[in-house]
């Protein structure tokens, strides 16, 4: 299975060496370059006067563990009008637990606090966590207690969840991760700028606008 996910991962389309910080996107992030404009808005499922960010994301992507950190970090600098939330991706149905995880932990009220952990142990020390059991005895070590941890994921919340999951994905026609979208209408990610500190350089750009009512 680690053979599977680490080949798996090159399937993306973002190299490594193409997305590193170092790069820049434009001062003036250009709409058809460095972001799209959806031609059919989506639904934005936050009140009046507040701004949407979405990450749609999936836990064995190479790039979303690497963009976590300074993603967080972003995230943390903006003021009270902008709501962010992650969404999960998994363009095939092996990777499906991996987005009922993140589901679980959120409706638990623990994914902002444990998602850099699940990074870290996929990524670092190399456990798939591609099984519920898996996941559950991982997160037993996190203090999560495992029984309800199971009961949440196999859940119909869940399971209702990641239908919109998927339905979202299908609506900002999400094709790789990590991808952002703003507001339900702008989309970005790092084959749009050639780096992830782009991303977040229009996401600044895209979350003046809007606040401002440019866009």
């Amino acid at each position: 299975m680690k053979k599977v996910l680490g080949a798996l991962l090159v399937s993306f389309g973002l190299i490594a060496g193409a997305m590193q910080f170092a790069h820049a996107t434009p001062a003036a992030p250009l709409a058809g370059t460095d972001y799209t404009v959806l031609s059919a808005a989506q639904p934005v499922d936050v009140p009046a006067g507040k701004i949407q960010i979405i990450e749609f994301m999936w836990y064995g992507c190479p790039h979303c563990n690497e963009f976590d950190p300074y993603l967080e970090a972003w995230v943390r600098q903006q003021g009270p009008d902008v709501v962010f939330r992650r969404v999960p991706v998994a363009f095939r149905d092996d990777f499906i637990p991996h987005s009922k995880m993140l589901l679980a932990l959120d409706a638990m009220g623990l994914a902002d606090k444990l998602t850099p952990v699940v990074f870290r142990e996929i990524h670092v020390n190399r456990n798939d966590l591609l099984t519920p059991d898996k996941q559950a005895d991982f997160l037993a070590t996190q203090g999560v207690d495992r029984k309800t941890y199971l009961g949440v994921y196999n859940s119909f919340t869940v399971a209702g969840n990641l239908k919109r999951a998927t339905a979202l994905m299908s609506g900002y026609r999400v094709n790789g991760v990590p991808t952002l979208a703003v507001q339900g209408k702008y989309v970005t990610g790092p084959a749009q700028t050639g780096s992830l500190q782009g991303v977040l350089q229009v996401l600044d750009y895209l979350v003046t606008q809007v606040r401002a009512k440019k866009l």
